[in-house]
């Protein structure tokens, strides 16, 4: 008779289930799960309904409740499944009052407002996470610009952030409650502080959160637009041993003739730049990405491209897309590949990514660090790659371990005494 949930796609969409999770015990809600879903690709979105057709078999008698960015962009898709109790919009999830209704018996089947008039993102205060090692704090939601081959604005409504006071309130109760490390999230976390007062940019609020949370031993920062990365920032990074020394980049392509039909901002030689700059100021940096594989309009030679850049910003974890078009993105209008072709190219992308990782775990190996233990056995090091501890560790505890060696997908070593 518990509240159950099942995630797709992005940190932020992991802190927020969280948080509707939390609101559903809260409000007395009973043998129910929420399916929070992703938009990002059609995979995604296909993913979703297998999992809900799954639920119902599984447990027919429980309330399934639908939400996330896919349920807020097309609740059509999800209201048309029997198995489907309840759609609801992103702006719903996080919403006691949702909750109250449902736990009442009075919540409409499908409850999905517009998002685009959403001006606010408030702090949800969230005391426990499944690990208890790592927490999540939202930051920042919604984006302003409008990339050819993205759903997600349509999902999450205008660029809007959390002041910086509100940020670290929470963070000094994840603390007190015994976390180790926070990850600030966002859809576009380089936005963040545009719609606040005065100068509050990203790199202002690292610095913030570390100088008013001094017993905060690692602050974490996921994906970043890096042609929006500000000089606090970059700084931030340079001088507090704190924050870790990873970023996930939004990169999507290598080409810059794709690049600038994705309507991105930067060039690869700006993408090329900053990860060497980075470098140069922290030498112990680590790189993962985003990128898609058969972009429409992209030849061979723009395709490699994209191969070559993993080479050029070193990149050690890629998350490889498909391309597959979204429902009002202007992508979606342009002469398309063929899916054949595109799966072909998102197979070799992957391959280039197995061969990164692996040469990032070798160099990795022979290395003495400081490890946050996930589970018994498995942590991670500050730049996020995992380690196999022999022997395990207490759970959410800092650990001094050397990598011995790897099996091509993560670290393995031995704690040191």
């Amino acid at each position: 008779m518990t509240v159950d949930v099942i995630t797709f796609g992005c940190r932020l969409n992991t802190y927020e289930s969280e948080v509707a999770k939390k609101h559903a015990q809260d409000a007395g809600v009973t043998d129910a799960v929420i399916v929070n879903t992703c938009a990002v690709t059609g995979e995604a979105v296909r993913q979703a309904r297998q999992a809900i057709r799954k639920l119902r078999r599984e447990r027919p008698g429980a309330k399934i409740i639908v939400t996330g960015c896919a349920a807020q962009i097309e609740p059509e898709t999800f209201a048309d499944m029997d198995e489907a109790d309840h759609v609801i919009g992103n702006g719903e999830k996080t919403s006691v009052a949702t909750f109250l209704s449902l736990a009442a018996g009075d919540l409409a089947r499908v409850r999905v407002n517009d998002i685009a008039s959403v001006r606010e993102t408030a702090p949800h205060m969230i005391s426990g996470f499944g690990s208890r090692a790592r927490a999540y704090v939202e930051v920042q939601n919604g984006c302003d610009h409008r990339c050819t081959f993205c759903v997600i604005p349509f999902g999450r409504g205008p660029s809007r952030s959390v002041p910086a006071g509100e940020v670290v309130h929470q963070i000094r109760a994840l603390v007190e409650d015994g976390y180790r490390e926070v990850v600030l999230t966002g859809v576009d976390l380089t936005s963040y502080g545009a719609d606040l007062p005065g100068e509050m940019k990203l790199g202002r609020l690292v610095r913030t959160v570390l100088r008013l949370v001094p017993e905060l031993p690692r602050l974490r920062i996921s994906s970043i637009d890096t042609i929006e990365a500000d000089d606090a920032l970059i700084d931030a990074f340079a001088e507090e041993e704190r924050l870790m020394p990873h970023l996930h980049l939004s990169l999507q392509s290598g080409d810059n003739l794709i690049l600038k039909r994705m309507k991105r901002r930067h060039a690869r030689e700006d993408v090329i730049r900053f990860c060497r700059e980075m470098r140069e100021i922290r030498p112990d940096m680590v790189f993962g990405a985003d990128l898609i594989a058969g972009f429409p309009t992209e030849d061979e030679a723009m395709f490699e491209n994209t191969i070559r850049l993993a080479d050029e910003c070193g990149l050690s974890f890629m998350h490889v897309f498909p391309y597959s078009p979204r429902p009002k993105t202007a992508a979606a209008r342009m002469p398309q590949l063929d899916r054949a072709l595109v799966r072909e190219r998102a197979a070799r992308l992957r391959g280039k990514a197995d061969t990164r990782l692996g040469t990032h775990l070798a160099g990795e190996t022979g290395k003495v660090f400081e490890v946050l233990m996930e589970r018994e056995r498995v942590g991670r090091t500050p730049g996020f790659t995992e380690i196999e501890i022999a022997g395990g560790a207490e759970r959410g505890g800092i650990v001094r371990a050397r990598a011995t060696g790897h099996d091509k997908r993560h670290l393995i070593g031995e704690c040191l005494a």
